[in-house]
């Protein structure tokens, strides 16, 4: 757990300070267990991995026999989906 939570700290800092809020927040609520009033979808191709998006902003969560755990986050762009 520790080296996914170096990949989100550092992939935390390279958010302004908009989107680190969005992004805390959404993991907050992850924390909680509590998805409601998140765009959460499920990803073509996998069981057990979704993504949660707001604005810029994706979260990508894998939910395992009701265990949530973060997978990456960070901006849209090409390399989002490539965990």
């Amino acid at each position: 757990k520790a080296i996914i939570m170096d990949k989100i700290t550092k992939a935390l800092k390279k958010l302004s300070i908009i989107e680190r809020n969005i992004a805390i927040n959404i993991m907050s609520k992850i924390e909680n267990e509590d998805l409601t009033d998140l765009d959460v979808k499920k990803l073509r191709g996998y069981n057990d991995i979704y993504r949660i998006k707001k604005g810029k902003i994706r979260v990508i969560i894998r939910i395992l026999d009701d265990d949530i755990s973060l997978v990456t986050l960070g901006r849209r762009n090409d390399k989002t989906y490539n965990f």
